[in-house]
């Protein structure tokens, strides 16, 4: 029997006025392991994604840097 589940590719937070940190991405992160617990397809490997207009902290950009998972967009990713 062929298996047609979509896996979930990403999770993601949007924030138009706040500046994203660490907290955000460990919101996501709890996320991402409920789904995980819940047997979703994917969910272990979807990507965090922070869209934030008002940018990131520099612990949030670390993180982001090191760990190719983490994606940070910013409005000028946007409007390109």
């Amino acid at each position: 029997m062929r298996d047609n589940r979509q896996p979930l590719l990403a999770l993601g937070e949007a924030k138009w006025g706040d500046v994203m940190g660490l907290g955000h991405l460990d919101r996501l992160r709890h996320i991402r392991a409920l789904l995980v617990a819940q047997g979703r397809y994917g969910a272990g490997t979807a990507a965090l994604v922070c869209f934030s207009a008002a940018g990131f902290t520099d612990e949030l950009r670390r993180v982001a840097g090191e760990d190719p998972g983490v994606l940070l967009v910013g409005a000028a990713d946007l409007y390109r």
